[in-house]
């Protein structure tokens, strides 16, 4: 059994088809069925059926393939990252993000980390949910994915880095607008500008407001959006009112058309990064990762003074000493996810 036998074992699994691995793999139809052959000798029963059309995995075939799959994922990441420590100062650093992710969150430590290191090729992919990000990382395309953070996922790290208040935002001449706080009971009577459904932060929120009170969540809404920003927008626009959670470096002014009332009451969004396994990064993208902690923690000392980083601290306290993150909570992504 080599890996080149599992990787075509894996490749008809997923296409069902010998001929299109063989294209694929460049070679013939008859050596991807020696591979499959092989395999089976090896393992002393059928992996695959024949179809009306094509082929598909038996039950042994599912388990082999869904072991072999996870498997290959994590070596062809390892396998890149082996290539991005041969190029020294080169290299890649793949992330994947929510929509205005890398505008929130990242832009200073772009700027930094390209001033150090010219030579790293930065990859950024944009995903619409945390789930979807998740899954970038758990099969090797990213070692790095901004995400809201959330229930334990199988086979990923979730580190925390940065916790976002809620606010409520509104028109400037909103009767709301002078509000210096608003509680969490006080939202049924707004006209809600919803979050993206499938989104963690959507879910989030619903869930504070339902554990409250069930009476309580805001009222039906006619407009939704994808991410937070349009959110925003529409909020400004007097469209309705958003309740999102506040960016990094979010500000307005005293003449500023959009007001942004604090929600003190509902625990912040926590989010911060996903990986397979934080001591398997590169170095490249360990250093990315802690510029991005670090640019960020210094926004916060920036608007809140050092008692945010106290506060910070505190929340993380239960990490323990065997955290290895980039980071520590003060509680993806930009787009809601």
């Amino acid at each position: 059994m080599t890996l080149d036998d599992l990787r075509a074992f894996v490749a008809v699994c997923e296409t069902g088809s010998l001929s299109a691995v063989a294209r694929r793999l460049g070679c013939t139809q008859s050596a991807v069925s020696q591979r499959i052959k092989r395999l089976e000798r090896e393992a002393g029963i059928s992996l695959l059926e024949r179809r009306p059309r094509g082929v598909a995995p038996t039950q042994a075939g599912r388990i082999l393939n869904r072991a072999a799959a996870d498997g290959l994922s994590g070596l062809d990441a390892a396998l890149r990252q082996l290539g991005d420590l041969r190029a020294g100062d080169g290299g890649t650093v793949r992330v994947t993000t929510g929509a205005t992710t890398v505008r929130h969150f990242m832009a200073d430590a772009v700027v930094a980390f390209r001033a150090r290191h010219p030579h790293v090729n930065l990859e950024f992919q944009t995903e619409s949910s945390s789930r979807r990000c998740f899954e970038a990382v758990a099969d090797g395309g990213s070692e790095l994915a901004w995400i809201t953070i959330g229930p334990p996922v199988r086979g990923i790290e979730q580190h925390p880095v940065i916790g976002l208040p809620w606010v409520l935002a509104v028109r400037a001449d909103d009767p709301l607008a002078t509000r210096e706080r608003i509680e969490p009971e006080e939202l049924a009577g707004i006209r809600p500008i919803r979050l993206p459904e499938d989104s963690t932060s959507r879910m989030r929120l619903d869930g504070h407001l339902s554990h409250r009170d069930a009476g309580q969540l805001p009222s039906p809404s006619t407009t939704s959006v994808a991410d937070w920003d349009t959110a925003l927008l529409l909020a400004e626009l007097g469209v309705g009112h958003a309740v999102v959670p506040r960016p990094p470096g979010l500000a307005t002014t005293a003449d500023s058309p959009l007001r942004l009332v604090p929600i003190p009451a509902l625990p912040p969004l926590a989010t911060g990064w996903a990986v397979r396994t934080w001591a398997a990064l590169s170095p490249a993208a360990v250093e990315f990762a802690e510029t991005v902690t670090a640019c960020l923690g210094d926004d916060r000392e920036q608007r809140s003074g050092s008692g945010a980083r106290g506060a910070a601290r505190s929340a993380t306290s239960g990490a323990g000493p065997e955290h290895r993150g980039p980071g520590a909570l003060s509680e993806a992504g930009a787009s809601g996810p």
